[in-house]
C-alpha cells in the first residue's frame, strides 16, 4: 500500500492511498480459500470446489468486502501512524467511474482513494494556578427559610366556602373561556378551575381582577400575555376571558408546626426547615458554580488562541443557527424585530461556535492529560435521568436506543466529563469566595456588566433575543 500526502495546509490534510492489484488479489484469495472449506455447492463435495469456480460466483462480492475492509482499517492505521488526531471522520473519495470500479472488483486494476480530514491542533497545557476566579457565595438567611416554609404551609392549607366577596388569599372556583381577537384559543378554557388570589399562578393581572367578586358573578377579564410566555403563539397577545365565579373559599389559619410536617411525611417542623434550607442552599450553590465556571471558561478563552477545525465549527454553528431560526419562526419574529440583522447575527453566532469548539478541545485535552474519566455508574445515573423526561411507555425504547448508539451515549457523557474537568481546574485555580447578596448572585451577566464602571465595560453589541434560548451559557463548551 502506497501512502502519499497531497495536502498539508494549516489543519487540513489530504492523503492519497494506492493499493496494488496484487495486494487485492492476495486478500481475495485468502477469502476464497477460507470459503472453500465452508461453502456448499451442488455437484461438489465439501472442500473440493475449484477456486476459480468460487471466484466466478463470489469474486466480486468478496472483493467488495476486501475494499470496504481496506477503507475502514487503513484510514485508522494511516492517521495513527502519522500521530494525528482527526477532528471528524475522514472524508473518503474514490472513483465514480463504473468501468474503473469494475476493473478493481475484477482484480485487474489498483485500488486508489483519497482521505480528506482536519486535525486537532496540538494544545499545550498551561499552568492554571494563575487563573483567578471570584466565586460569589450567598448565605441563606433564616428569614428566607421561614418564608419558603410558609409557602409550603400555604400550599397545604385547607379552604372552606364563604358567602362574601373574594379578597387576597381566597380561593375562587371559576369557569373561564379565553379569546384573542374574539376567537377562542386552544388551552384557554376550563371549568371548575381553582385560583388562589395572590399565588400568581395565572397570567399577570388575572388574579387581581377577581378581588371583590362573589359566587354567581360574571365578568370579563382583560390581560396581555407576557412577551416571554412559554406558549410562543400567545406571547405578547392581548386576551379577554369570560369568567363565571362558582364559589369563593377562605383559607384556614396558616400554622407551621409538627402536625403540618407530618402531613408532608416528615417527623417535625424543624426537619421541614432543615430540608428547605438544604434545597435553597443547593439551588443557590448551582448558580454559584455556574458563575465560577463562566469565569474559568472566559480565562481559558483568553489563554488559548488557535484556529479550530472548520468542520467542527461549521457543525456547531449549524446547531446554534437552526435553534435560533426555529425560535424566531415560532415567535413570528424577524432579526429586525430583535434589533439586529441576519448578517450581524450570523457573525455573532459564528464567533460563539468558534469559542465553543475551541474550549471543547481545550477541556478535552486537559481532561485526557489529567486522567479524568466518567464511570459506568455515573453514565447509568445520567442516562436514567435523561429518559425520565419521556413518557413511561417510551422509556424502555429510548433506553435501548442509547445503549445501542455510541454517539447518543457520547452526548450523555460529554456534559459529565466537562463538569469533572471544571472541578479539576477549579481545584488548581486561584479561587476566592466573595459573600454577595441574593440579587447580586442572581443578576444576569449582562446586568453585572451594566453595573461596572465605564472604564471596565466592553464595547456594546447588538444581540438577538433568541440567544438566551439557544446559547444562554455562552461560555459552555458542551
Amino acid at each position: 500500500m502506497q501512502v502519499t500526502e497531497t495536502l498539508n495546509s494549516g489543519l487540513k490534510r489530504e492523503i492519497k492511498v494506492t493499493v496494488p492489484a496484487q495486494d487485492l488479489e492476495s486478500r481475495l484469495m485468502e477469502r476464497l480459500e477460507d470459503a472453500k472449506s465452508k461453502v456448499r455447492l451442488k455437484g461438489f463435495r465439501p472442500g473440493k470446489v475449484p477456486l476459480q469456480h468460487l471466484r466466478n460466483i463470489y469474486g466480486k462480492s468478496f472483493m467488495a468486502e476486501v475494499v470496504n475492509e481496506i477503507l475502514s482499517d487503513s484510514s485508522k492505521s494511516i492517521i495513527s501512524e502519522r500521530g494525528e488526531k482527526p477532528a471528524m471522520q475522514p472524508e473518503i473519495n474514490m472513483t465514480e467511474d463504473e468501468k474503473e470500479a469494475e476493473k478493481v472488483l475484477a482484480g485487474n486494476a489498483d485500488f486508489e482513494f483519497s482521505m480528506s480530514y482536519e486535525v486537532i491542533p496540538p494544545i499545550e497545557i498551561k499552568d492554571f494556578s494563575e487563573i483567578k476566579v471570584t466565586r460569589p457565595v450567598y448565605d441563606v438567611s433564616d428569614d428566607e427559610v421561614e418564608e419558603q416554609v410558609k409557602r409550603i404551609a400555604d400550599s397545604a392549607r385547607t379552604y372552606k366556602p364563604k358567602s362574601g366577596k373574594a379578597k387576597e388569599g381566597d380561593k375562587v372556583t371559576i369557569d373561564y373561556a379565553g379569546k384573542i381577537d374574539g376567537e377562542l384559543f386552544e388551552g384557554g378554557s376550563a371549568e371548575d378551575s381553582d385560583v388562589v388570589i395572590g399565588h400568581n399562578q395565572f397570567i399577570p393581572g388575572f388574579e387581581e381582577q377577581l378581588v371583590g367578586l362573589k359566587a354567581g358573578d360574571k365578568t370579563t377579564i382583560k390581560v396581555t400575555f407576557p412577551e416571554e410566555y412559554a406558549a410562543e403563539h400567545l406571547a405578547g397577545k392581548e386576551a379577554e376571558f369570560d369568567v363565571t365565579v362558582k364559589q369563593v373559599s377562605e383559607a384556614d389559619e396558616l400554622v407551621v408546626d409538627d402536625e403540618l410536617a407530618k402531613t408532608l411525611g416528615l417527623e417535625s417542623a424543624e426537619k421541614l426547615r432543615e430540608i428547605v434550607r438544604g434545597q435553597l442552599e443547593n439551588q443557590f450553590g448551582q448558580v454559584t458554580r455556574q458563575k465560577a465556571k463562566r469565569q474559568l471558561l472566559d480565562a481559558l478563552d483568553d489563554l488559548y488562541k488557535f484556529d479550530a477545525p472548520s468542520k467542527l465549527v461549521e457543525a456547531e454553528f449549524e446547531n446554534i443557527w437552526n435553534q435560533v431560526t426555529r425560535d424566531l419562526e415560532s415567535a413570528g419574529r424577524t432579526f429586525e424585530d430583535e434589533d439586529t440583522t441576519e448578517e450581524e447575527a450570523r457573525a455573532e453566532y459564528q464567533r460563539l461556535a468558534e469559542r465553543r469548539v475551541r474550549l471543547g478541545l481545550v477541556l478535552a485535552q486537559i481532561g485526557e492529560e489529567a486522567g479524568v474519566e466518567v464511570g459506568e455508574d455515573e453514565m447509568q445515573r445520567a442516562l436514567i435521568e435523561s429518559i425520565r423526561r419521556y413518557p413511561q411507555h417510551q422509556q424502555q425504547e429510548i433506553y435501548d436506543f442509547y445503549r445501542q448508539n455510541p454517539q447518543a451515549l457520547a452526548n450523555i457523557r460529554a456534559p459529565l466529563f466537562e463538569e469533572k474537568v471544571v472541578d479539576h481546574l477549579l481545584a488548581k485555580a486561584d479561587v476566592t469566595d466573595k459573600k454577595v447578596g441574593r440579587e447580586e448572585l442572581l443578576a444576569d451577566d449582562e446586568d453585572e456588566a451594566e453595573a461596572k464602571p465605564a472604564a471596565e465595560k466592553k464595547p456594546a453589541k447588538k444581540k438577538a433575543a433568541p440567544k438566551k434560548k439557544a446559547a444562554k451559557a455562552e461560555g459552555d463548551a458542551e
